[in-house]
């Protein structure tokens, strides 16, 4: 081969590999990495971040995505994908953790909502997705578990899957969520930091008009004895009045209104945000309860107005309330052990102020570190613009 015919199959095989890694990330090679809130200013409350500030600061906690952006030859445009939470890094069956769900607006499909609430219990890894994934989302973590050493014996299986719907940029009847992707997330799960924006779940979520995603922060709760992190983790996909850090960014700042001939018309406000929360605190079942509900006020923060049609949900869980049903740890007569300390309730209140927090903090990330997505026949998202919000928010008292 010439020289001339090597460069070009090397500049080829250059572009490719850019290519594949700007869909890893899902952003365009060449744009420049968006910020976080805390690199233009935003800082929500008085609590301290993790680290990381996200809900893998929380020790044990491991954060797996796949993201599905393709054209298929057709003209299907797939926007979608799974963001895999994994609370601990065993066998999550033998070694179930405390765990609570609260609905704030039922308006969508959790899967193993009942069961949680009914035991107190969380048993598989927390899986998001789209709406109509959300029975083979299920399907997957199942395969999953059965298949882990150790549930040979095991005929029940409680998958915990949550969604939002991505049905403006993602073909969503196409059911393009497979079992494979799901195994995938979990599999790839880490504990460090954790992609944000429009990717995983995120892919093709839309939050107050702009584009959303996946977001996570962390906050610091300086409790006796040694202090506790709080973490939460939010698929953002809904409407209202955009308010960040109390400013109205809606009265001044609106996204594009263009849509296709073909896009459904639907409230505004209307959409849905899943919140995972995650904590070492050895709360209970009632008590992640009780948390789980203070993240709705992370929520209101955003301008989020709770509409009819906004399906809204946290999921809580303490790695450090435990039960376990291994045989290794304990003899088959022994039955379920709770191995954690407590909680009082009169200390509850700095980790509610958590929650709040990291939600709303979360929810600000999910936005500001998600990208344009244009998807199904030809609807778009626009990411916020980052500079004229800046120069709202400097205006700030």
């Amino acid at each position: 081969m010439s020289r001339t015919g090597m460069a070009r199959v090397a500049g080829v095989v250059l572009a490719a590999l850019c290519v594949t890694a700007g869909m890893a990330q899902n952003q365009p090679a060449a744009e420049e990495k968006r910020p976080r809130a805390r690199d233009i200013g935003v800082a929500p409350g008085s609590l301290q971040p993790g680290m990381r500030n996200a809900i893998t600061d929380v020790p044990g906690v491991r954060v797996g995505q796949v993201t599905l952006a393709e054209d298929q030859p057709d003209g299907t445009a797939i926007r979608t994908g799974v963001t895999a939470i994994l609370p601990h890094s065993g066998n999550l069956f033998r070694e179930k953790l405390a765990g609570a769900v609260h609905v704030f607006n039922a308006f969508g499909k959790l899967i193993g909502s009942t069961q949680v609430n009914e035991l107190g219990q969380i048993e598989t890894p927390i899986v998001l997705t789209n709406t109509l994934s959300v029975w083979d989302a299920a399907g997957g973590i199942a395969e999953w578990m059965l298949a882990q050493p150790g549930n040979e014996g095991v005929r029940s299986i409680n998958p915990v899957v949550g969604e939002t719907n991505d049905g403006y940029l993602n073909d969503i009847r196409g059911r393009h969520v497979k079992a494979e992707h799901v195994k995938r997330a979990i599999e790839t799960a880490t504990d460090g930091d954790v992609a944000e924006g429009s990717v995983g779940a995120g892919t093709g979520t839309v939050a107050f008009g702009w584009k959303g995603g996946i977001g996570t922060s962390s906050r610091l709760v300086p409790m006796k004895p040694q202090g506790f992190t709080v973490g939460v983790l939010v698929q953002s996909n809904f409407g209202g009045q955009l308010t960040i850090a109390g400013v109205p960014v809606w009265k001044s700042l609106q996204p594009p209104r263009e849509r296709s001939a073909t896009a459904e018309r639907r409230n505004d406000a209307d959409g849905s945000c899943m919140m995972v929360v995650a904590t070492d605190a050895p709360l209970d079942a009632r008590q992640l309860q009780r948390l789980a509900a203070r993240a709705i006020l992370g929520l209101a923060r955003t301008g989020s107005t709770g509409s009819h049609g906004s399906g809204d949900f946290v999921i809580a869980f303490s790695v450090s309330n435990r039960y376990s049903s291994d045989p290794a740890r304990f003899p088959p007569s022994a039955g379920i052990h709770l191995i954690s300390g407590k909680v009082l309730e009169d200390d509850l209140s700095p980790l509610f102020q958590a929650a709040v927090e990291a939600t709303e903090e979360a929810i600000y990330n999910s936005m500001l570190r998600a990208t344009s997505v244009k998807g199904r026949d030809g609807n778009t998202a626009q990411a916020i613009p980052i500079e004229p919000l800046k120069a709202l928010l400097s205006r700030r008292p």
